[in-house]
């Protein structure tokens, strides 16, 4: 069934590509994200000088997301498509990988990394962890491969693109300093984060957290009653204070979770929705990816301690 999806994707767009106009709207390139976090970084390197389309907003699952008839329209008419890759976008990468051959250019910005330095796993299918931008150092990296196509295929606005690169990376430096200072506050054994699912080992690996999802890497999984059970017995031999919920998964199996620790006896509060696999709503502060990470620490540490 999967694959009748994506052939009948496939055949969807297939039509439209010889039709696309090569001349970027209004002189400027047309630029198409996935994820709301490449969505926030790509607007911040190409700001007023690009024509900026992200195809999942807040609160969208980027494992589970399917291409709509307007998506196409986007994709059609990009001049670059910028993805995370790392099949976090399961469903949509043959889409990019057949745009590709027809001279368009779609970057996987996560395939652009070491891989000797990812996060892998036995039980996902490209066997890297993809949710990189939980690495501010990664995302650093985004940004300059971002600027670098940008002005590859802009030359004439190099001097904007390098500019905001520019201000964006020190933007993220502040930040990186910031979230240090935060999480010192809070002492080392109590750095257990437990969420919904596997999207925060970098995030772990960076700060010195023991990071445990109900789910796998992708929410395509379910989580079962063994799961639950096994999770809830971790939680009270850790004395875990909190469990978080994530803004793009499901909370029945968080508050599942709650209820079988509960039944042994034990309580733990829900600690809050953290921002995961998409940002805050247009127009808030999580609504950027600086805005999310520092909300997103705020509500650990302050539950956590």
């Amino acid at each position: 069934m999967k694959t009748i999806k994506t052939l009948f994707t496939l055949l969807l767009i297939i039509p439209f590509l010889s039709c696309k106009n090569d001349t970027p709207s209004n002189g400027k390139l047309n630029v198409v994200t996935t994820t709301s976090m490449i969505t926030d970084l790509v607007k911040n390197i190409g700001g007023n000088h690009i024509n900026l389309k992200g195809l999942m907003g807040s609160g969208v699952d980027p494992h589970l997301y399917k291409a709509s008839e307007g998506d196409v329209t986007k994709l059609v008419n990009a001049d670059i498509i910028f993805y995370n890759g790392l099949h976090l976008e399961g469903k949509l990468v043959e889409v990019f990988e057949k745009m590709g051959s027809q001279t368009k250019t779609p970057i996987a910005l996560g395939e652009e990394l070491d891989k000797n330095t990812l996060i892998g796993s036995d039980y996902f299918a490209s066997n890297y962890d993809p949710h990189v931008w939980f690495n501010i150092d990664y995302f650093m990296q985004f940004a300059e491969k971002v600027t670098q196509v940008l002005i590859e295929k802009d030359p004439e606005n190099e001097d904007h693109y390098t500019s905001n690169h520019t201000s964006y990376i020190n933007k993220l430096v502040a930040l990186q300093t910031k979230l240090e200072g935060i999480i010192e506050t809070l002492p080392k054994e109590k750095r257990v984060l437990v969420t919904a699912h596997d999207a925060f080992n970098y995030f772990g690996k960076a700060y010195g957290f023991e990071v445990v999802g109900l789910q796998g890497l992708s929410t395509a999984t379910e989580a079962g009653v063994q799961d639950v059970q096994k999770l809830s017995t971790f939680i009270i031999e850790k004395n875990i204070k909190a469990i978080f919920v994530e803004s793009s998964v499901p909370k029945r199996t968080i508050e599942a979770l709650k209820a079988a620790v509960k039944s042994k006896g034990h309580d733990v509060s829900i600690g809050g929705t953290l921002y995961s696999d998409a940002l805050g709503n247009a127009g808030t502060i999580e609504g950027t990816y600086i805005g999310m990470f520092e909300y997103n620490v705020n509500t650990i540490v302050n539950a956590l301690k």
